[in-house]
């Protein structure tokens, strides 16, 4: 997605850029623009959700798993509602995702209604459902299609509207048109050709004969994958969608150059959910991917020097480089494994000049795969070997994640790797981040993982071990954080929100308050109209992002979980005496809350658990993960709750389960994080609790 920072002038290109940036509930004045919806063949077509676009109404299509998507052109503001077959579907909540976008619709029964500004990438589904299991539907709003190509243009390999069985083999010189409504069942193969072109709105389905129990999908061959390449040359995919049911690597390329993928929808879901890599390079490289959308089930990016098989002396046979590849002003997600993955334990090659910039990860794995999964994983230790270099990943809004980086490699060395501007939103990392082996010249630059911007090691909970150099960390020139009052803050209430630091004239200010509103300026006042919260799930936990700019085009954002409700919960009293327990399973104590307010509290553990405050209902975790690899144990996974709070103490009780006797420890410690008035998302110091020993208490203990 471009990022959009108005100007004092703005040029019609610019204006677009804004457009399809924000697709959110902006207060829109021009008459709706028009919109075109493509037909669905019967044999893909579903009736589980309808969707009505300004008034035009149609199914969506069935993808994959239970993943649902719907194609459709629009050249400006649109009117969206989707109605769900079963009239309680959004009972328990719903979200709609980029979260940076600040989409809360209005539900009305089974129909949730809301609006968009311009083409942009959603994904839709209940609160917590984002793994492979999960219902979920993607929208994808696109520009109007302008080819102007028909069944009649010379030249032109045209597939129109209908169901198509058979792959596509490319041949050089080709210009393959897929148009809206056109369903090619089958692969799309670029092999060993030149100067491809491969545009449209028509959608690929891959559906192969691999085995559903264990991993064929590595394969390089013909016919194995959505779209497969081998020793291709000058080829460029615009604006198809390619979906993956079979357990196959999506789209794999070998050896193949100068390789551009632009506007392209790449989803993949399988109940086994693995081994469904969004894209991967077998060397090769010089590829472009830009303004797109990948929904994985396995990594997302991967990249090897090639791969013959698991056999040992398979996998030490050294690979070819792989080199400058950019990813950009993209949407990307995945239900188990990592965004972006180097190498792997027994791999030998080189890579260099990896570039991802302007990025919403909307999830990725939870759990890992012998290390945890993470935004980058440089996996190599014990007996890879290579030399990766230059990576830089900038301008990366994280929402539903693990780790930051797993960066582990012995020989010979993992050198330049940048983290600039990488902002958390709306959630912890799960566990740390590890540096290990031969790996120097790591640098963080205004990072931040939801507490500010990280300093140290311990900012990033980060660990560096078995030889690895220290990274390098640097504030970024600009920052996003604001405050807001303390006290209850009740339903259509006004409330003055500010960002830190004085006015500053060449600073501008864009404020999005999850109910749908939005605003601008150093200083904000907002009500927000009830206490259903963002998700409406009846929290009343709004998440209020603050996206700020300068004339130097820095940026940076910033969120808070502000609690909306109608009444404070009073504290109560203790004595100095009172028995607490604290065992492996029972967390039973009492916190003092410093500040009357709204506070979110989210726990970390791997375990079934169940978290309560004074005498409310417990809210209890999500159902257990399990890791893949022979990982034993459970994934972490966030366990949250949000309450109105007196100042005072408070009587905190967290059960776990007991199925945790096999598991590392490294992945089962739980962790109590809070935030609320004057706090940012921090783990809970133990100074805060009764009856701690901590020094520097600065808390009273009666």
């Amino acid at each position: 997605m471009p990022e959009c920072r108005p100007r004092a002038r703005l040029t019609l290109l610019s204006l677009l850029v804004c457009v399809i940036s924000f697709g959110s509930l902006l207060p829109l004045k021009e008459a709706y623009a028009s919109v075109t919806l493509y037909p669905i063949p019967a044999e893909v077509s579903s009736s589980h959700f309808i969707v009505r676009v300004n008034g035009k109404v149609t199914p969506v299509l069935h993808a994959a798993a239970k993943y649902y998507l719907l194609n459709f052109d629009t050249s400006g503001a649109a009117t969206v509602s989707v109605t769900a077959d079963d009239p309680h579907f959004w009972d328990t909540g719903v979200e709609v995702r980029p979260v940076r976008l600040g989409i809360r619709p209005l539900r009305k029964g089974a129909t949730i209604t809301f609006t968009i500004s311009g083409p942009v990438k959603l994904s839709i589904t209940r609160p917590g459902k984002h793994f492979a299991t999960s219902e979920m539907l993607f929208l994808f709003a696109n520009p109007p299609e302008q080819s102007g190509f028909t069944a009649q243009t010379p030249g032109v390999r045209y597939y129109g509207p209908g169901v198509h069985h058979g792959s596509i083999d490319a041949r050089s010189g080709d210009t393959i048109y897929l148009s809206g409504g056109a369903v090619i069942y089958g692969s799309l193969n670029i092999w060993k050709v030149h100067d491809v072109r491969v545009l449209g709105r028509g959608t690929i389905i891959y559906d192969g004969p691999q085995a559903s129990d264990h991993d064929e999908g590595w394969m390089h061959k013909p016919n194995w994958h959505a779209i497969v390449m081998d020793d291709a040359r000058n080829i460029e995919i615009d604006g198809i969608t390619c979906i993956t049911r079979s357990r196959t690597w999506q789209i794999q390329m070998r050896d193949s150059y100068h390789i551009g993928f632009y506007d392209v929808k790449v989803i993949g879901g399988n109940p086994s959910n693995a081994n469904q890599d969004g894209m991967d390079w077998l060397g090769g490289g010089d590829t472009t991917v830009s303004n797109s959308f990948f929904r994985a089930s396995d990594d997302v990016f991967a990249v090897y020097g090639n791969w013959d098989g698991y056999a040992p002396k398979l996998m030490r046979i050294p690979g070819h480089n792989v080199d400058n590849i950019t990813i950009e002003n993209s949407v990307l997600s995945t239900s188990i494994s990592n965004i972006v993955r180097v190498g792997w334990p027994q791999k030998t090659f080189n890579s260099s000049n990896f570039v991802m910039r302007n990025i919403d990860v909307l999830d990725t794995g939870f759990g890992g795969c012998k290390v945890p999964f993470a935004l980058f994983e440089l996996w190599a230790d014990p007996n890879g070997h290579g030399a990766h270099t230059n990576y830089t990943f900038e301008n990366i809004r994280l929402e539903n994640w693990y780790s930051l980086t797993q960066i582990r490699q012995r020989n010979p060395e993992i050198r330049r790797i940048t983290f600039t501007n990488i902002w958390a939103i709306d959630g912890p990392g799960m566990v740390p981040s590890v540096l290990k082996g031969n790996v120097a010249d790591i640098s963080f630059e205004g990072v931040n993982t939801g507490g500010g911007q990280a300093t140290n090691d311990a900012d990033l909970s980060l660990k560096v071990e078995d030889g690895a150099k220290e990274p390098s960390y640097k504030e970024a020139p600009i920052d996003a954080g604001f405050a807001y009052p303390d006290g209850l803050l009740r339903p259509k209430q006004k409330i003055t929100f500010t960002a830190l630091g004085p006015d500053n004239p060449h600073l501008h200010y864009h404020w999005f308050f999850g109910d749908g509103s939005v605003a601008s300026g150093h200083q904000v006042y907002h009500a927000f109209p009830d206490a259903q919260g963002t998700l409406l799930n009846g929290s009343g936990r709004f998440r209020v992002i603050l996206h700020v700019w300068d004339d130097s085009d820095h940026q940076a954002w910033s969120w808070r979980s502000v609690v909306v409700a109608s009444h404070l919960h009073s504290a109560v009293r203790i004595q100095s005496s009172q028995f607490i327990r604290q065992s492996r399973h029972i967390f039973d104590k009492y916190l003092y809350v410093p500040e009357p307010g709204g506070y979110t509290f989210t726990l970390l553990t791997s375990t079934n658990a169940s978290i309560a405050i004074d005498s409310m209902e417990p809210v209890h975790s999500p159902e257990a993960r399990a890791q893949v690899c022979g990982s034993p144990g459970d994934a972490v996974q966030a366990t949250r709750l949000s309450v109105a709070l007196q100042s005072g103490w408070h009587h905190v009780r967290i059960v776990r389960g007991f199925q945790i006797e096999n598991a590392s420890s490294a992945f089962h410690a739980p962790i109590l994080l809070w935030e609320g008035p004057g706090i940012p998302l921090q783990v809970i110091p133990a100074r805060a609790y009764f009856g701690s020993s901590a020094t520097g208490r600065i808390i009273p203990t009666d």
